[in-house]
């Protein structure tokens, strides 16, 4: 089925004010590493009221954006170490062509695979008419990507980069000092394990919240009720 978009990238930042982007994502070897079964969880979670998806890889990500009428936020993840969401040019134009409205790409000080700047990965990227979302770990990072053009910027590399917070809840703390610091609006995302923690972020300024494992990750969530049976 193909959707007829009704939004506009220009328009995008306010619609998504205040809203729940739901990640619709599978590691590898995951069952749910499926492009139609992520289609599937993208579609219940538009029907359940998420304004926006997040995806990975170009073939997810045009499944989605034919199959539901929501913006996609996409990325590409290649690797598993270092700089390895849409860690190159060349991953984030794909991802655009795929039909993403946002690009997702890691905007962490850390050198890119192939040389770029993230201010290079953000000017390619609105060439080809979508938008970025900064993936950072610090405030400084975050910045740092608001002054390189970035669209959003996202909490989401807090507690996955050396240095970083290591806690089991979202980084709020990081919400609100980037929520203080920049003009662009900041995205809430990593470890928002319930509603309580997505409104929590929303009161410490962010301008919207991703959720994934809390919301499209069966064989996670399965795994933490499993532990918490043995605990006892």
């Amino acid at each position: 089925m193909t959707t007829q978009q009704t939004w506009t990238a220009s328009d995008l930042p306010a619609g998504l004010r205040g809203s729940l982007i739901v990640s619709c994502q599978a590691p590898p070897g995951d069952p749910m590493r499926d492009t139609g079964t992520l289609v599937r969880l993208a579609r219940s979670a538009a029907a359940g009221g998420g304004a926006a998806i997040r995806a990975n890889e170009p073939e997810v990500v045009a499944a989605v954006a034919a199959a539901v009428d929501l913006p996609v936020i996409g990325l590409w993840k290649d690797g598993d170490t270092g700089v390895y969401i849409t860690p190159t040019v060349r991953h984030a134009l794909a991802i655009a062509e795929a039909g993403a409205a946002v690009v997702a790409a890691d905007a962490t000080d850390r050198p890119r695979p192939d040389g770029s700047t993230f201010a290079e990965l953000v000017t390619a990227v609105h060439a080809a008419g979508a938008l970025v979302m900064a993936d950072v770990s610090t405030l400084a990072e975050g910045v740092a990507a608001a002054a390189q053009g970035a669209d959003f910027v996202s909490t989401t590399l807090s507690g996955y980069v050396p240095g970083t917070p290591q806690q089991t809840g979202p980084d709020l703390t990081l919400v609100a000092d980037l929520a203080a610091a920049i003009d662009v609006p900041v995205v809430a995302e990593g470890r928002i394990n319930t509603p309580e923690d997505a409104a929590a972020a929303l009161a410490r300024g962010a301008h919207c919240v991703v959720v994934g494992t809390a919301i499209t990750a069966p064989t996670a969530l399965t795994a933490r009720f499993v532990a918490g049976l043995t605990q006892h």
